[in-house]
């Protein structure tokens, strides 16, 4: 009996989907600034939003409105600098880092509101 089966080790594609999200560390590090921030009353809400190449984390004021700021982890940056950033709602880069905690914590959040 002859067997039409292939046995596929480490296939490229599924290791790339897997990793088109914020691991669970840099989740963390955001959720942890969003509960800071709604505590202080800055924010109100959050959103998602994924593509093949970048994920953003978005927060708004209100639900109602356009978002603040986009907290990005782009997947194929240009350059290692670029790999996290922080965006306004035109896509403005306002401040990007290679390290997402080093770039939240040095983020001074009141100068970035309007």
């Amino acid at each position: 009996m002859r067997s039409n089966l292939k046995l596929v080790v480490n296939n490229p594609q599924k290791q790339i989907e897997e990793r088109q999200f914020f691991e669970k560390d840099e989740l963390k590090i955001i959720l942890d600034l969003y509960a800071k921030m709604v505590s202080e009353g800055s924010w109100k809400d959050y959103g998602l939003n994924i593509s093949s190449k970048q994920v953003s984390f978005s927060v708004f004021r209100n639900a109602a409105e356009n978002a603040l700021y986009k907290i990005c982890k782009n997947f194929k940056p240009k350059n290692k600098n670029l790999k996290y950033l922080i965006a306004d709602t035109s896509g403005k880069i306002l401040k990007n880092s290679f390290d997402l905690q080093i770039l939240l914590k040095n983020t001074n959040w009141k100068k970035l509101q309007k």
